[in-house]
């Protein structure tokens, strides 16, 4: 894990993958699902997509809210909020708009997905001005964006080392209150890396909760379609093997030296929304595949592990 991987073709079918997800985003926001300011400038202009798809995604970012305010509650100081395979991801910009409590906020990804994400931050002033420190001032250092309190760094995360020199580059404390989040990141690992990558950020960071939401179930008929289908674009899970049931990924995180580990399937995480969400949902747009919704939710989880009793407490039904 201390070598550099090589780039591959497959990882240019990877990146492309955050081109789809940023798309259904913005057209669920377009359609009401949730409000983000900041995805239109991240796509620019999307087909509408199939409801279910739209549901899919209103869950996932509404799960991650709810743990990432949870989170937030917990912190008896400003903490650290580290983005793993950040993509095109807006969550900086919404949390600058409804809080100071985070004191630095890391993205790492690809490089061709940092150039891209900066590009799109330099061009847009609303996004630019939130990053700024107070002398207006943004360094860019080996094609990194650095400011105060926000960095935007190339990483190749199956690289212990690499991962190690960039979270330092981007300050990051290990004696911070840390969030770590990683949307569909580990699938694409090899469980080695994958599981590397958990050890190292259960060492570094002591007072931490990691946000894990993954494919999950994939051995059954839908799964083989979801891996056929991704395969004809050129793209491979190779941690789809780990993609056990959820609670699977929870026993995973615990191997790893997470203290504390619990995981839901989907279709458990929407049923939780609260009966307003849900029911605002149902009224913006009909869903006649009720039974595709279920597969989808089913094949997708969302684990949440933690270190240090501060966020020990960190549950679905909080």
């Amino acid at each position: 894990m201390d070598n550099i991987v090589s780039w591959t073709v497959e990882d240019e079918a990877i990146i492309a993958t955050n081109t789809d997800a940023t798309e259904c985003k913005r057209c669920a926001v377009e359609l009401g699902y949730w409000k983000d300011d900041y995805i239109k400038y991240f796509a620019k202009h999307v087909d509408r997509k199939a409801p279910e798809i739209n549901r899919g995604y209103y869950a996932r970012v509404k799960a991650m809210e709810m743990f990432i305010h949870q989170f937030l509650e917990r912190c008896d100081t400003k903490c650290q909020i580290i983005n793993l395979g950040c993509g095109f991801d807006t969550l900086y910009w919404r949390l600058k708009d409804t809080t100071q409590a985070v004191a630095n906020f890391i993205e790492l990804d690809f490089p061709a997905v940092v150039r891209k994400k900066y590009q799109i931050i330099k061009r847009n002033k609303q996004l630019l001005e939130k990053i700024c420190n107070e002398d207006g001032e943004v360094v860019i250092r080996s094609g990194d964006v650095h400011a105060a309190g926000y960095h935007l760094a190339a990483c190749d995360l199956r690289c212990e080392r690499e991962v190690a020199r960039q979270l330092a580059a981007c300050e990051a404390r290990a004696d911070a209150p840390t969030l770590l989040l990683a949307e569909c990141v580990l699938v694409y690992l090899r469980p080695g890396a994958g599981d590397a990558l958990l050890r190292q950020l259960a060492a570094a960071f002591p007072r931490a909760a990691l946000l894990l939401y993954e494919q999950c179930n994939l051995a059954d008929r839908f799964g083989e379609v979801m891996l056929r289908n991704l395969h004809a674009r050129g793209v491979s899970l190779e941690g789809a093997a780990a993609a056990g049931p959820p609670h699977a990924q929870a026993r995973r995180a615990l191997a790893a030296g997470w203290a504390r580990a619990r995981s839901w399937d989907m279709r458990e995480v929407w049923r939780a929304l609260p009966d307003a969400d849900r029911a605002r949902a149902d009224r913006l747009e009909p869903l006649d595949e009720r039974e595709l919704l279920q597969q989808l939710h089913a094949h997708y989880a969302l684990t949440v592990a933690s270190r240090g009793e501060i966020f020990a407490d960190l549950d679905l039904h909080a």
